[in-house]
């Protein structure tokens, strides 16, 4: 059975996934896929090659654009890309984004580079998109946002107030392009178990992941997997009347107080 036969819909649509050579941007691309999507992705390395390799040995369509997102040219580059090989464009999902953790310390390159591949990036890439998805009469754009644009940490100006400035570009994209029907709906991951992730426990998910995963409600770390279905749900006309909304795939994170799961508290377990 067809675990995504509710989206049919999709079937046959265009879209571009930027940074969808690995982690959470390649998740997206093969639940795209699945659907009958034929995809355009980026990447900033030669990585990219191999991953379209393997799934066009899957027999799914998609062709990969090498560059840097933070570059203009390189943005309407990859959108010219994918209407010469597709004849359209449908759906944009902006997931690349640069992961520069810096506070007080942070330098205005690093503030430039932040912004650039982040909110502007995203921001470039909807204009380019715009004339296609206007023609074809309508489309979905999805921007990767965080729970990081909703909370403070430790030494995250740059990334955190990157990633908030994707929720209020969210909002004023969706305002200005309703009435060309294209929708613009933000996804906000919790803690998932990316490469980035698993570096950070060394490989130990048995040991690190019961620790974040008290982080969330759920009790653990989310998996890339699902990140990606409620992207391909924010993509379909299952969510034909959803627009400039943030969806939290965070397992409850930011529905936690300072309590945190209650384990230490007297009410903990009461009715």
């Amino acid at each position: 059975m067809n675990k995504y036969k509710m989206f049919q819909d999709l079937k046959n649509k265009a879209a571009i996934v930027t940074g969808g050579s690995t982690g959470i941007g390649r998740a997206i691309m093969e639940a795209l896929c699945a659907h009958g999507v034929k995809v355009t992705f980026s990447g900033i390395s030669e990585g990219g090659v191999q991953t379209e390799k393997e799934l066009r040995q899957q027999g799914f369509k998609v062709q990969f654009v090498q560059g840097d997102m933070a570059e203009e040219s390189f943005c309407q580059e990859l959108t010219a890309a994918a209407a010469k090989k597709w004849g359209k464009i449908d759906i944009l999902v902006n997931n690349a984004f640069s992961f520069i953790a810096k506070g007080p310390d942070a330098t205005r390159d690093d503030w430039l580079r932040m912004m650039t591949v982040g909110p502007i990036g995203y921001a470039t890439m909807a204009q380019c998109v715009l004339a296609s998805m206007k023609q074809q009469g309508g489309g979905a754009i999805v921007n990767l946002s965080s729970i990081s644009a909703h909370i403070a940490q430790p030494n995250r100006w740059t990334y955190n107030g990157a990633k908030g400035a994707v929720n209020q570009l969210t909002r004023c994209m969706a305002l200005d392009l309703a009435p060309y029907k294209i929708r613009v709906n933000t996804v906000s991951p919790g803690w998932i178990w990316t490469r980035e992730v698993d570096k950070a426990a060394q490989g130990d998910r048995k040991k690190w992941g019961p620790i974040w995963g008290k982080f969330h409600m759920l009790r653990r770390l989310g998996e890339v997997e699902e990140v990606a279905a409620p992207v391909v749900f924010l993509c379909s006309d299952a969510a034909s009347f959803i627009t400039a909304a943030e969806l939290m795939v965070d397992g409850g994170y930011i529905g936690l107080g300072s309590e945190g799961l209650g384990e230490s508290s007297s009410f903990a377990g009461s009715d």
